[in-house]
């Protein structure tokens, strides 16, 4: 009995779950094991090896989340700053929501990926998750989701409910093109250029009027194009420019992984920027310096000057 194939879409289901790879990873693979230890109990004439996969890592992901904080994005728990000039004081004391890194997982779906809705459903109760997750995205029935909770169809449908009541004021999924739609292309390259020149005034006319910057795990975030521009200025003044840029995608969306000039030469990573572009602007940038996501996504600490430009 293979289970390999399932590996992928199990950590995306998880990750949904959790908010964070690492963990979802943890579970595929205590999962896998599971699975393994019961195969002579598996009855193929109850459910598809698939659907009994599901239960079993659905179950696992309840047990986690008994009693463990929600993971949130720096705009979840509070207004915005209004002081571009803030101490950028980390508070790693926050289980902080963590991206998705596409290019290792072929999961097939990417709008249920986006960060917003992904921050979202971290405020639901973790069975409302599950149902979620298990009829909306991957499309098993009532009975099935029902079967895998061990509760009734009833119960399910009402669930349902009250998650789709829950997120309606999540416009992320429905609004945003695909990374690799050519107007977010030319926006994502525009915003490039004019990173890695520091070009500030560049770069705000790229911005959606209310555009938001969060930076996990600094707990500030800012909105409005002003407050980023005035944000960047600082960044800029303190790192100069000469900064390099690596295109890549997470969560079914645009990213950047931005590397910052060093004095003796060559480049280091500094942060990895997730976006969300609507309607030809920049909407939201969600910054990620914590060196476990540039784990995740296999990124090189460094790189020398000839790597620069190689191709993105």
């Amino acid at each position: 009995m293979d289970f390999e194939p399932y590996r992928g879409e199990l950590v995306a289901y998880c990750y949904r779950m959790l908010g964070s790879l690492p963990d979802a990873e943890d579970l595929v693979q205590e999962t896998m094991l599971r699975a393994w230890k019961a195969r002579d109990r598996y009855d193929s004439t109850r459910a598809s090896v698939r659907t009994w996969l599901y239960r079993i890592a659905t179950n696992a992901c309840l047990s986690t989340l008994e009693g463990r904080a929600r993971r949130p994005l720096p705009s979840g728990l509070g207004a915005p700053s209004e002081d571009t000039g803030a101490p950028l004081t980390p508070a790693f004391d926050i289980p902080w929501l963590q991206p998705f890194p596409d290019a290792r997982f072929d999961t097939g779906m990417r709008a249920d990926m986006r960060l917003a809705l992904v921050a979202a459903m971290q405020f639901l109760p973790p069975r409302q998750r599950a149902v979620l997750v298990l009829r909306e995205v991957l499309e098993f029935s009532a009975a099935e989701v029902a079967e895998q909770l061990e509760t009734t169809v009833p119960a399910v449908n009402s669930a349902l409910q009250r998650a789709r009541a829950a997120l309606a004021d999540t416009h992320d999924a429905g609004e945003v093109t695909e990374p690799d739609d050519p107007g977010v292309r030319a926006v994502i390259e525009r915003y490039v250029q004019a990173f890695e020149a520091a070009d500030v005034p560049a770069l705000v006319r790229l911005l959606a009027d209310e555009a938001v910057m969060e930076m996990p795990p600094v707990p500030l975030w800012y909105r409005g194009s002003r407050d980023y521009g005035l944000f960047m200025r600082r960044v800029f003044d303190l790192n100069g420019p000469g900064w390099a840029m690596r295109q890549l995608t997470a969560n079914g969306q645009p990213a950047l992984a931005a590397y910052v000039p060093e004095s003796g030469g060559g480049h280091r990573l500094h942060t990895l920027q997730v976006f969300t572009v609507t309607a030809g602007r920049v909407t939201r940038n969600v910054v990620f310096a914590d060196p476990r996501v540039f784990e995740a996504f296999d990124l090189p600490g460094q790189i020398s000057g000839d790597e620069v430009r190689q191709p993105r």
